[in-house]
């Protein structure tokens, strides 16, 4: 897997660009053909914020886009958070491929026919189960349906916040298009519009 480094407001040191290359560099052992992996650092100039170390990741490949973000004290626990939140991902992901393809007699993983599993399958690299096996797929639990006024993106943000939610879809007045308005992790407000 190709990895590349970058940075903003922090340095990377020898030690922290080894110790990215050998954590998520690992990560495609959970699911072959992960052919890229973007790393960015950032550290908050706010002396205030606890976690002042952020690590964005990016892993790409056979069709797939993986993507996490954590802060953490310094780098490299960030590193590590990420790490194991995008195993994580992985493992979910690789989970509802498996599924998707018992039906044609072979994992996605070895390629061998169901139910003859290596020890590299059934065994994590520290020794424990492979839990995400187990894990339900993603399934919709609740729908709601209500009407779309035309909004401006500031009232569509105001109602967000009365009602409590991280994100407001509605119709935006000023392109007559659909737009969500959604709370970002610095705190600030986004706005996704639909391209026309």
């Amino acid at each position: 897997m190709e990895i590349s480094i970058s940075s903003r407001h922090t340095d990377i040191t020898p030690g922290l660009e080894k110790v990215v290359r050998a954590k998520i560099g690992q990560l495609d052992r959970y699911l072959d053909d992960l052919d890229t992996a973007e790393v960015h650092f950032d550290e908050a100039r706010n002396p205030r914020i606890v976690d002042r170390e952020t690590c964005e990741v990016t892993l790409t490949g056979h069709g797939h886009r993986l993507r996490c973000k954590v802060n953490a004290p310094d780098a490299f626990t960030a590193v590590d958070l990420a790490e194991a939140k995008l195993e994580r991902q992985i493992r979910k992901l690789r989970t509802k491929l498996q599924n998707r393809h018992r039906g044609r007699g072979d994992t996605i993983r070895t390629g061998a026919a169901p139910g003859s599993h290596t020890a590299a399958d059934a065994v994590d690299g520290d020794g424990s189960a492979d839990e995400a096996d187990d894990e339900p797929e993603l399934r919709i639990v609740k729908t709601k349906r209500f009407h779309l006024g035309p909004l401006t993106p500031a009232e569509a943000a105001l109602k967000m916040d009365l009602m409590g939610h991280g994100f407001f879809f509605f119709i935006n007045s000023t392109t007559g298009r659909s737009a969500v308005v959604y709370r970002r992790d610095d705190g600030a407000v986004g706005l996704i519009d639909e391209a026309g």
